[in-house]
C-alpha cells in the first residue's frame, strides 16, 4: 500500500526556521531592512507604527500579502486529506 505524504511550506515559516537572524532576508528584501525580527517574515502583521518607524509602506514599496496563508493552509491540508481518503 502506497503511502502519501505531505508537507506545506511557506516563505514565512522558511525564513523563520533557516535565517533567523534576519541577515540574509535583510541583505536581499532592503524594504524590510528596519522591521524588528518579531514581524521580519509577516510585515503585514506588523502594526503601523512599526511599519512607519522601519519606512515599509504595504501596497507601495512592500507588497501586500497575495495568499491568505492560515487560509490556503487550511485549503491545502483539506485538498490532501481528499487525497488520502481516495487512495
Amino acid at each position: 500500500m502506497q503511502r502519501l505524504s505531505f508537507v506545506y511550506l511557506t516563505l514565512s515559516t522558511q525564513g523563520q526556521k533557516f535565517d533567523r537572524s534576519g541577515e540574509y532576508t535583510r541583505h536581499f528584501v532592503r524594504e524590510l531592512k528596519k522591521l524588528p525580527d518579531k514581524y521580519l517574515f509577516s510585515p503585514w502583521e506588523a502594526p503601523e507604527d512599526v511599519l512607519q518607524k522601519a519606512g515599509v509602506k504595504l501596497g507601495e514599496n512592500y507588497p501586500q500579502p497575495i495568499v491568505d496563508l492560515k487560509l490556503s493552509r487550511v485549503r491545502a491540508l483539506d485538498a490532501f486529506q481528499s487525497l488520502k481518503n481516495q487512495a
